[in-house]
């Protein structure tokens, strides 16, 4: 059974930065692409970023793009989110995610999330 525990969310105000972390069970940064995701309040979960297999391409959300960051380290197991220049319409509940693929397109693993909120 695939496990996925993130950490990192909080209270941070406009124009902070927070990193997300993201634990998962045996060898999955390395075989299957991971991503993030977020859902807001009375909104529709939507994706927010993704890396390919081992980290090779990212995708980025364009709301975020040039503010955060995905990354991850095979040896802890660990897929990071790096938040920079945080807005007030960041405020959600973060997931992080495997995909069945190598690519991102078949999302089949869920974490529990994490809370950001980001006050004006």
């Amino acid at each position: 059974q695939v496990q996925l525990v993130e950490s990192g969310g909080g209270l941070v105000q406009a124009g902070g930065s927070l990193r997300l972390s993201c634990v998962t069970s045996g060898r999955t940064f390395a075989s299957y692409a991971m991503g993030w995701f977020r859902q807001a309040p009375g909104k529709e979960r939507e994706f927010v970023a993704s890396t390919s297999r081992s980290g090779a391409r990212t995708n980025y959300a364009d709301s975020v793009k040039g503010r955060f960051t995905i990354s991850g380290d095979s040896g802890q197991n660990t897929v990071y989110l790096q938040m920079n220049s945080l807005k007030p319409g960041d405020t959600a509940v973060y997931c992080c995610a495997r995909s069945a693929d190598g690519y991102g397109s078949a999302w089949d693993f869920w974490g529990q999330g994490t809370q950001v909120t980001v006050s004006s």
